[in-house]
């Protein structure tokens, strides 16, 4: 199905009284529906997913913003988002609309041109009790939570649903209640759909109501059936994994979530994708001993036709620190052979793994950390014993801290240079473990966390760093340190830049070889979310989210000197360059 910018235009109110030869000119853009292979292949001119293709790259082959032009960039356009929270938005572009996910399970379709409006779905979300907090805080942390398909848009919901809207005109199609959101379900992040299914992974699942099972699923693109779930933390078919809990039953486990969306790879049919801590975080308390309680702080692999387990790779076993590594993870190619490339967790140590094996290739460290003592030649990761308390109270100082290392912001990879942009955070805390009642609609923690400090003798909170990957080493190209630490993604493009910003305000442009900042601009609020760039009659455009988000109130508390302002700002700013 193909329908119009016109079509567009007749489906809101707002704009169907203007009249202009610019709604003229859109009107003769056609949206061509979103197939499989564009999401492998994207069009240049698009930006169709969380990280702009199924790879997860975070890389845009458009070149017209440069090292030489970017100096130029002029604001064309911004647009307020329609809710206060927090700001980890991803803007989607296809055909010149703009898709754009917003906190409260809100989504709006721009001109991608003008910024103008061209339809508004809101989700009607039950009401929860207010003691409720870490529950109802999901609706306000939303991330990339659309993915495009086809004619469509598909929505995964703080209440545990998928909706699947008409591009055209934000209707709904259908919508399915995946799992019962009065537990503490939820979904924080966005699908990725592949051959007709949507892949969404669960979230809530350190939540009380929640014990026995986190969940990455499928489900049938056009009827929203159910085709398959993994649960993270009990696979029956894998006696490892069920040992790995020690005397802990199913039915007592919790964590295990996979809140940040899998890459996939087409030729194999292999989807990949991070998975988060254990709760309660102290094994003290959740009575794990030191088993590794599999497949937390893991990487997996699944076949997306069954939902069974290729490979997995743990990162961290005995979590006992809230030290979660769900965050992106990339497939790249080196000497012809493909590899998992991330930082996937707090303790910010990169990673390389074969993809076809999960075999572990390489590893290195980024910011200062003190939880992981060694890495041995296979692969198997060893905790720093001295750091696991003993006893309810017992207080340590662990580095990286629970908004430290390598947090939600996406790192991206350049094909131009080989290279791995990653954002992360130099920060410790302290960690004890309570004895605490886990009431519905919060979290099992069971942990005391003291304030974030910075290691010693460092004073630089903020680190960029580029990593050149290799196939059997990752080595640092660059380092690029800041007072304030990074609060976005960045965008690694064909211009040779990097983009991505900071909580103070502060939208930054990268050389990929040097590091060198060839370009800055001060915006309204922290910039945040996951910066893209499209492409519309020749012009290109960088867009820009800022607003409010926890790592920015965490950097301000640390540094007062980096204010927050008043309100959310929440809002996207798009920029171009001048016509010639």
């Amino acid at each position: 199905m193909k329908f119009s910018i016109k079509s567009l235009l007749a489906a809101t109110t707002v704009l169907v009284a203007v009249s202009s030869p610019l709604y003229a000119q859109d009107a003769k853009r056609e949206y061509t529906p979103v197939t499989d292979e564009m999401h492998a292949n994207p069009p240049a001119e698009d930006w169709l997913s969380f990280r702009g293709a199924y790879n997860n790259q975070g890389f845009s082959k458009l070149d017209l913003i440069n090292k030489d032009t970017v100096g130029k960039l002029q604001l064309a356009w911004a647009w307020p988002m329609a809710e206060a929270g927090i700001q980890e938005t991803a803007p989607l572009v296809h055909d010149g609309v703009m898709f754009l996910q917003t906190n409260n399970n809100i989504v709006e379709a721009l001109d991608a041109k003008t910024g103008d409006r061209l339809w508004t779905y809101r989700h009607e979300l039950a009401q929860l009790p207010a003691s409720w907090s870490y529950q109802l805080n999901q609706a306000r942390r939303q991330k990339n939570s659309i993915a495009l398909y086809q004619d469509k848009v598909v929505l995964t919901t703080a209440d545990a649903k998928i909706v699947v809207l008409n591009a055209a005109d934000g209707k709904v199609v259908w919508e399915k209640q995946v799992l019962d959101y009065n537990l503490g379900y939820s979904y924080t992040v966005g699908p990725i759909v592949v051959d007709n299914k949507i892949i969404s992974a669960i979230s809530g699942c350190s939540i009380a109501g929640t014990a026995g099972g986190c969940y990455i699923l499928a489900h049938d693109f056009e009827t929203g059936e159910e085709l398959w779930r993994f649960n993270t933390i009990d696979d029956p078919d894998n006696e490892e994994q069920q040992k790995s809990w020690g005397d802990v039953p199913p039915e007592n486990r919790w964590g295990g979530t996979p809140w940040t969306t899998g890459a996939y790879d087409p030729e194999t049919r292999t989807t990949v994708w991070g998975i988060g801590m254990p709760g309660p975080y102290s094994e003290l308390i959740r009575g794990s001993g030191d088993g590794n309680v599999l497949y937390t702080n893991s990487t997996l692999a699944l076949d997306i036709d069954t939902g069974k387990l290729k490979w997995y790779y743990q990162h961290l076993p005995r979590d006992n620190w809230d030290l979660d590594s769900p965050f992106e993870r990339m497939i790249v190619e080196q000497d012809g052979k493909k590899m998992v490339v991330t930082v996937p967790g707090k303790n910010g140590i990169a990673f390389g793994l074969d993809f076809d094996t999960g075999k572990y290739l390489w590893h290195k460290e980024t910011v200062y950390q003190n939880v992981v003592s060694k890495i041995d030649p296979d692969g198997t990761v060893h905790i720093n014993e001295d750091l696991v308390p003993q006893a309810v109270g017992e207080e340590h100082l662990v580095c990286t801290s629970v908004s430290g290392g390598k947090l939600w912001q996406a790192g991206a990879y350049s094909p131009l240079t080989q290279a791995y942009y990653v954002p992360l955070t130099e920060a410790c805390n302290t960690v004890a473990p309570t004895q605490t009642e886990f009431t519905a609609g919060n979290a099992v923690g069971a942990t005391k966390f003291g304030p974030r400090v910075l290691p010693e003798g460092q004073t630089m909170a903020g680190l960029v760093q580029a990593i050149q990957v290799g196939a059997t080493e990752g080595t640092t190209k660059w380092d690029y340190r800041s007072r304030p630490a990074p609060t976005s993604s960045v965008l690694a493009t064909a211009g040779g830049l990097v983009f991505g910003g900071d909580a103070a305000r502060e939208i930054k442009a990268w050389d990929q070889e040097t590091g060198e900042v060839v370009w800055s601009q001060r915006l309204n609020a922290p910039i945040g979310g996951y910066p893209s760039t499209y492409a519309i009659d020749g012009e290109q455009y960088l867009v820009v989210p800022t607003g409010y988000s926890n790592s920015a109130s965490s950097i301000s508390s640390a540094f007062p000197e980096i204010p927050l302002p008043t309100g959310s700002g929440n809002s996207i700013f798009v920029f171009k360059l001048p016509k010639q």
